[in-house]
């Protein structure tokens, strides 16, 4: 399997140059769930064993989406979903999971809700990451089957959309 092949030139039926359509960007669903949740749950707790976890989580949420973004620096295509995509990234991260920076998105919203102690947060984190499931990942995962075919198909049997 190569690890990239060029895609994001195709065109369109209208003309215009093909996308996955997604209109409303991941992180501001991610961030809109978490204060909704703050929000709902208006205070902070002392500091004790959830926020050293929330911290951990943090941290490991971040890693996530640095080695995400970095392997599409690398590879020359946009991480915005909204973007055409210019390459296939199979590798790194990409290796264990489709989605990585959905995954890092998903734990940087709990770690704040645990954080913050916030059971509307926490619920309101998964009800994001099950939008993006249906509305962002789905279209994504149709439109880089269009650009990139059979490669990605043999991608998405050997990886799992999330872990």
């Amino acid at each position: 399997m190569n690890e990239v092949r060029s895609g994001g030139d195709r065109q369109g039926t209208s003309g215009q140059t093909d996308s996955p359509r997604v209109f409303l960007p991941p992180p501001l669903i991610f961030a809109s769930s978490v204060a909704a949740g703050l929000a709902i749950d208006m205070h902070l707790h002392d500091f004790g064993v959830p926020q050293v976890f929330a911290i951990l989580l943090l941290v490991a949420a971040l890693g996530l989406l640095g080695a995400a973004l970095n392997l599409f620096r690398r590879r020359r295509t946009r991480p915005e979903p909204w973007q055409p995509a210019s390459a296939l990234v199979v590798t790194g991260i990409y290796r264990f999971t489709r989605n990585p920076m959905y995954l890092g998105m998903t734990i940087l919203s709990l770690s704040v809700a645990i954080f913050c102690q916030s059971l509307g947060a926490v619920f309101l984190s998964l009800v994001a990451a099950a939008l993006i499931d249906r509305f962002v990942i789905r279209r994504e995962e149709a439109y880089l089957q269009r650009c990139f075919g059979d490669e990605y198909r043999s991608y998405k049997q050997q990886v799992r959309r999330w872990l």
